[in-house]
């Protein structure tokens, strides 16, 4: 089993960073870990206060996309904070790495 990186990176909306880093750190970052998602880094960019990251680690591909599907579809995310964290991302992108690369 080889591990992975996820590595998102959002832009959102002007002036919503902070909100977002509120959310991220008091509701989804103790989602993702009491669903068992490792979160490794998260955070507004160090160049735009309106850019943020999310570096997630999985056991590899296929845990990946069932362990996000379970947590996506889950009461805790669909009832908490997804409306309002989706509606301050204006554009997202994803990267999916080997842990190694990483982790050197």
């Amino acid at each position: 089993m080889s591990k992975v990186v996820e590595i998102l990176q959002y832009r959102l909306q002007a002036g919503s960073g902070e909100r977002f880093h509120h959310l991220m750190q008091h509701d989804s970052v103790p989602l993702h870990k009491a669903s068992g998602i490792t979160v490794l880094e998260y955070g507004v960019s160090l160049h735009d206060p309106d850019a943020y990251y999310l570096m997630r680690r999985f056991d590899g591909l296929a845990a990946m996309e069932q362990v996000l599907g379970d947590f996506y579809r889950s009461p805790g995310w669909l009832e908490g904070p997804r409306k309002e964290i989706i509606a301050l991302i204006e554009e997202s992108h994803r990267v999916v790495l080997p842990y190694q690369l990483i982790h050197a």
